[in-house]
């Protein structure tokens, strides 16, 4: 009976819908945070004068503020990928177990 439900599930429309738009954005998601985090690096490799930089009263670096900005960002994008699971995602998974009878 198992095997029945899986063939059920993969083939249907609704499956197929979540699974390539929820591994799209996860994709999205992955290719920002790894190029913010790619940009960090390269500035810290060839552009030490600009991180070295002093902020506000000279108490900090412009690299310690951008490093922040990077960790900062992982949450975000975090929290926007939570936010979209517990909305689009969700949907889409009550729409597939209502098509399949659950």
């Amino acid at each position: 009976m198992a095997e029945a439900d899986t063939a059920r599930v993969l083939a249907s429309p609704k499956f197929r819908e979540l699974v390539t738009e929820r591994t799209r954005f996860g994709w999205i998601l992955s290719g920002a945070m790894l190029g913010i985090y790619l940009v960090f690096v390269l500035l810290v490799a060839f552009a030490h004068g600009l991180m070295a930089t002093k902020i506000g009263s000279g108490v900090t670096s412009l690299g310690i503020v951008l490093g922040l900005v990077v960790i900062v960002a992982a949450f975000v994008l975090t929290g926007i990928y939570v936010a979209r699971a517990n909305g689009r995602f969700d949907d889409l998974t009550r729409d597939l177990n209502r098509e399949l009878g659950r």
